[in-house]
């Protein structure tokens, strides 16, 4: 394995394991302080790893039971993509499965400096 898809795999694992506990603080941990996040292509991008905490602070009030996987598509020093899946539950009881992709930039400590993410959901 690259050390680019090692680090790519290490940064997906950690966010995984961010999002299933519901751990904003670890999740905005993998981004650098001047980092972009743009959740969907028609919403501006967070930007700031302040902006990402109170995001992810949200996701951890409102999602639960979250089971996340990947599958790296491209691993590199320029650009890093992954298909994305996760099960999860919203308000209402709803049973959400999501499916998604995301293209990744990151620096040399490993940090994210750039995530786009495109994805669709189907609930029960």
């Amino acid at each position: 394995m690259s050390d680019e898809r090692a680090a790519f795999k290490s940064w997906l694992d950690a966010y995984g394991k961010a999002w299933e506990s519901r751990d904003a603080e670890a999740a905005s941990a993998l981004y650098a302080e001047n980092s972009t996040y743009q959740v969907t292509p028609f919403v501006e991008p967070m930007r700031g790893r302040k902006a990402i905490f109170e995001y992810w602070s949200n996701v951890a009030r409102t999602e639960e039971n979250v089971k996340f996987g990947h599958e790296i598509l491209v691993a590199n020093r320029e650009l890093n993509i992954a298909r994305w899946s996760a099960f999860v539950i919203v308000p209402q009881g709803l049973k959400t499965k999501l499916d998604g992709v995301f293209v990744i930039s990151l620096d040399s400590q490993g940090l994210c400096t750039s995530l786009r993410e495109w994805w669709h959901k189907q609930q029960d």
